[in-house]
């Protein structure tokens, strides 16, 4: 192979290796510019945008308000990674990773800073009691499932999404690694939604939330413009869950939120009453 790449000894970030994020990636974290983040009414302020991370969050929250929890009000608000919102001094502070999503509680005494979007929903779920069992086994399921996908979305994510939709030049050696594990991982949901309604059996919890956030949101043809490439129709059990959550009112409201891009009907840059919602969702009808 003539073009072969050799590591040099110390890697050294090179800057015109291009692609999409080129102008923000760096070796290094912190904040690189001063940039408070505003603070709206609601006991919950979230700062994110409507990716597959930032959608499962907007999501629970959407379904705590549909079950009446109304301690679950929320304002959120977008960061725009592209533009470099999450190296801002103030999102820093609530995320040292500078990663969305991130969320601030302010319904108690002292501010609680929670990210990491596993995380975030284990807290929300815990906080408010929905969505994750009590019984000791059923728990350990959920959790179970819920940490197979903090896993294995990067895979999907940063691994397959990225050569296959992102990076400035098709690779074959990427691709075919990353679409072997995309579809490996497709396969290992198809086989456990064989077996149950839910992931983690027969109720509806975070760890479907997670996910469908993800792998949801691939078979429905929503990610990468790869519905055919790995042929996600022949996974059939992970298509009859997508759709069945997909067809949750909590969940189209929830994926639209900190979304600015798509359908008219399905852009809204920040929610910050129930009311904000309703009228882009009026513009699909």
């Amino acid at each position: 192979m003539t073009n072969q790449y050799v590591p040099p000894k110390v890697w050294t970030m090179n800057e015109e290796n291009g692609g999409q994020w080129a102008s923000i990636n760096r070796p290094d974290s912190g904040a690189r510019h001063e940039q408070a983040l505003p603070v709206g009414k609601h006991p919950i302020q979230l700062y994110s945008l409507a990716t597959p991370n930032g959608q499962k969050v907007t999501i629970m929250l959407e379904e705590l308000l549909a079950l009446g929890v109304k301690e679950a009000e929320y304002d959120a608000y977008l960061i725009q990674i592209g533009e470099g919102d999450q190296f801002g001094s103030g999102f820093v502070e609530v995320n040292p990773n500078s990663k969305i999503p991130a969320m601030v509680d302010r319904s108690g005494d002292e501010p609680i800073n929670v990210f990491e979007s596993g995380n975030i929903l284990f807290y929300l779920a815990e906080k408010f009691g929905h969505f994750l069992p009590t019984n000791a086994a059923e728990r350990a399921q959920v959790m179970n499932w819920l940490f197979w996908l903090q896993g294995s979305a990067p895979y999907l994510g940063g691994g397959f999404g990225h050569f296959y939709a992102y990076a400035p030049e098709k690779f074959e050696y990427p691709i075919n690694r990353f679409s072997m594990e995309a579809k490996r991982q497709l396969d290992v949901l198809d086989k456990q939604l064989a077996k149950h309604t839910y992931l983690a059996g027969e109720e509806y919890s975070i760890a479907d939330i997670a996910t469908w956030a993800w792998y949801g949101n691939l078979v429905l043809g929503r990610a990468y413009d790869a519905a055919e490439f790995l042929d996600v129709d022949s996974y059939k059990n992970v298509k009859r869950w997508a759709e069945m959550i997909d067809a949750r009112e909590a969940v189209q409201r929830g994926r639209i939120v900190n979304r600015t891009s798509g359908e008219e009907w399905e852009q809204l840059a920040e929610r910050h009453s129930a009311e904000d919602i309703d009228a882009v969702l009026k513009l699909k009808l």
